[in-house]
């Protein structure tokens, strides 16, 4: 029987949200499984400790229950296990999560989050029940998700999950025509940009930033420069200089140009030599973006940070690609020509506030997406705008 005292109730939130703490420190790290935490408990209220703590290793094996079992060793018998993710319940490299929980005698598991995947989606939890352990199911989305949201829209919509960046100033710009690269947000803001670049797989500029602002798009915080994203440039025409920063470090950071030319042909040749890969898109409307989107998981890429342009921005979200909008709002006026920011980005429809911060003089806000993405389609339209990057 489920005890749903409040005692039990507070310890199952606690330690859950422990887990999910643990679960962020493989994000980005685990290939196209999720980064998942778990803890093995023992007790209960004052008197609970944890005997075992597991994240998914670096690669996305082992598990993290097994981790975390690993370390419980005897102990794990009668205990409660967390785990941010329903426990895996297919045969692969090991034999399922599930049942190894099972086999350490734990009495209770309590979940974080359903697995979509077709070979787990209640598999997991069914195996447990009907070995007698109590089985409670936390599910509160969006929070519970994020470690592996990357990993979620891939199953459930066949796309990365979008996160769109814009630094905007005092008066709504996001940089000045005919300028060099101006700097909008402060220095503390920008750290906590490069901790998001650390934790997702892509970052994605058009080639109109790409040429005016040439940025390096990299991790540059200490001890993190290995942990720089693939850097993908959507550059239809191939205008992108060779001496571009993104190009002449295509050797040490993953470059994607996504662009309509032949990757086998004449013009591709010398951002191939330079280490960049191709990726052949249709066109330039809309649904070549969407169509885009479809193709970045099997390119490896589960989560995405579109830092372009306004064009860039305004194209993700009218074709309705962006799941997360983080602003940060300057105090630095740009003043006459100004280049305006998205009325979407100003002013977020269909969006939620999630988050709300002040890094140094910036003000920051992440906006979640209220109503679910539409399931994995084809696209279809007929009425695509283009999008000029």
């Amino acid at each position: 029987m489920v005890d749903s005292s409040p005692r039990q109730d507070t310890d199952d939130r606690r330690f859950m949200a422990a887990a999910r703490r643990l679960s962020l420190r493989h994000v980005g790290l685990t290939a196209e499984n999720p980064s998942v935490g778990a803890l093995i408990v023992q007790g209960t209220g004052d008197g609970a400790r944890i005997v075992g703590r597991g994240v998914t290793a670096l690669g996305g094996r082992p598990h993290a229950e097994r981790v975390a079992l690993a370390e419980a060793g005897a102990e794990a018998r009668g205990a409660t296990a967390y785990v941010t993710l329903e426990p895996c319940a297919h045969h692969g490299r090991t034999s399922p999560c599930a049942n190894a929980l099972v086999e350490a005698g734990v009495a209770r598991v309590v979940v974080g989050a359903p697995d979509p995947d077709p070979r787990v989606n209640g598999r997991g939890v069914a195996i447990l029940r009907s070995a007698g352990i109590e089985v409670r199911c936390l599910d509160e989305a969006p929070e519970a998700t994020r470690a592996f949201e990357g990993f979620l829209w891939r199953l459930r919509y066949g796309r990365p999950f979008v996160t769109l960046k814009m630094a905007v100033s005092a008066d709504g710009a996001v940089g000045r025509l005919g300028e060099e690269r101006i700097g909008i947000s402060g220095p503390v803001a920008n750290r906590q940009v490069h901790l998001m670049r650390a934790a997702t797989d892509a970052i994605m500029i058009g080639v109109g930033t790409a040429v005016a602002d040439d940025p390096l798009l990299t991790c540059r915080l200490p001890g993190l420069f290995g942990r720089s994203p693939t850097r993908i440039v959507v550059d239809p025409q191939l205008r992108l200089p060779i001496h571009a920063q993104v190009v002449r470090t295509a050797g040490t950071v993953p470059t994607l140009l996504a662009s309509t030319k032949n990757p086998d042909g004449a013009e591709a040749v010398p951002y191939r030599r330079a280490g960049c890969r191709l990726l052949r898109i249709a066109g330039y409307d809309v649904d070549d973006l969407r169509r885009l989107m479809h193709a970045m998981p099997s390119a490896g890429v589960q989560t995405l940070m579109v830092e372009g342009g306004p064009a860039l921005a305004n194209a993700f979200l009218w074709a309705e690609l962006v799941d997360r909008i983080v602003v940060i709002r300057s105090k630095v006026e740009i003043g006459e020509f100004g280049i305006a920011a998205p009325a979407g980005v100003l002013h977020p429809k269909g969006f939620r506030l999630a988050r709300r911060e002040r890094f140094g003089d910036d003000d920051w806000s992440e906006w979640e997406r209220i109503e679910p993405c539409s399931p994995v389609s084809s696209p279809t339209s007929d009425a695509s705008p283009p999008f000029k990057p």
